[in-house]
């Protein structure tokens, strides 16, 4: 079986489980484990630029999906709303595609408690679709 290089960054970010994506919907939701390791105030609080890259993780998939792996995307601009703490365990991060493009896609995020039941962190972001290599 093949590496994918990928593997290294999702590790990095605590590994990641899809837990559903709606490709036509363009809708993805993936979960995440909130290592201790990237807390800060004694333990509590995941560092921002995880919680981040959560939800552009998750924003990025719904568009791969969406296009069937056809194109990628490269943020132009994110924006975080930081709602609630994010303390170590599991979290679930829901990607949207919001409008798309020929070369621009707008996306939006959320992040979640493990069950969903407390909306965490919000996302918007624009990007420029980039073609994938086949």
């Amino acid at each position: 079986m093949q590496n994918n290089p990928n593997d290294a960054l999702l590790q990095a970010l605590g590994g990641m489980e899809i837990d559903s994506i709606d490709a036509e919907a363009g809708v993805a939701r993936l979960h995440f484990n909130v290592l201790p390791s990237f807390c800060h105030s004694g333990g509590r609080i995941a560092q921002g630029g995880f919680v981040t890259a959560w939800l552009d993780s998750a924003m990025a998939h719904a568009l791969i999906h969406h296009t069937g792996r056809k194109s990628n995307v490269a943020s132009l601009e994110i924006k975080v709303s930081f709602l609630e703490q994010v303390g170590p365990g599991r979290v679930l991060a829901e990607g949207r595609i919001r409008r798309l493009g020929r070369r621009v896609v707008f996306l939006e995020g959320s992040l979640f408690s493990e069950d969903g039941s407390r909306l965490l962190a919000t996302a918007t972001s624009t990007g420029m679709l980039v073609p994938t290599s086949a």
